[in-house]
């Protein structure tokens, strides 16, 4: 399971943003994932997407990794920051757009001011 921990860390790390998705951001496969990556979309974010059902070890891995139980989760620069509904909750409440504005990540393809 080591690898597989290696593999998550390393994609936490090296990217602003990783979902940890059912499918891929084109092509999203359960409701919940479909949400987040709307979302993200809408915010105009860079982010990469990794698909869980790929494989069995990192859909577990993710789970043991976190310490949450569900998949979709998001990562903003190496923290995570929650599932589907937390997601929608601080979206609703700008806290989302806050947060990546306080991490530097440009929104709608421009920074923030």
């Amino acid at each position: 399971m080591t690898a597989v921990k290696d593999y998550i860390e390393g994609e936490v790390n090296s990217n602003d943003i990783v979902l940890f998705m059912k499918g891929t951001p084109d092509f999203p496969q359960c409701g919940f994932s479909g949400q987040v990556t709307q979302i993200l979309n809408y915010l105009g974010v860079d982010y990469k997407g990794v698909n869980v059902l790929a494989d069995d070890d990192i859909r577990q891995g993710i789970k043991d990794y976190s310490d949450w139980p569900t998949v979709p989760q998001l990562y903003v620069k190496g923290e995570f920051v929650g599932g589907c509904d937390i997601i929608r909750e601080m979206f609703q409440a700008s806290e989302l757009q806050n947060l990546m504005t306080e991490k530097g990540i440009p929104q709608n393809g421009k920074a923030e001011a």
